[in-house]
């Protein structure tokens, strides 16, 4: 694994917009939420992390080439979640 650049997190940016679309596919986590559960992309962040509002009620970010997930759909409507 290695550290993420500017330019890794600004194509993260465009490839996952805020309200984006995404299904789980892989997470190093004992938490994790199951594996193709959907969720609302909030944004990425300083260490390329996807940050993810999980349909389940889970927070839990995805891992910057340690998690796994596919895009299902691009800026649909945020839903109310906090986080």
């Amino acid at each position: 694994m290695r550290n993420p650049t500017e330019k890794d997190i600004e194509q993260l940016r465009r490839m996952y917009p805020v309200g984006s679309r995404v299904e789980l596919i892989r997470m190093d986590d004992p938490a994790a939420p199951p594996v193709g559960t959907q969720g609302t992309v909030l944004g990425v962040d300083a260490l390329a992390d996807l940050m993810v509002a999980w349909d389940n009620g889970s927070s839990l970010n995805l891992v910057f080439e340690v998690d796994e997930c596919r895009k299902i759909s691009n800026r649909e409507p945020l839903k109310d979640t906090q986080y």
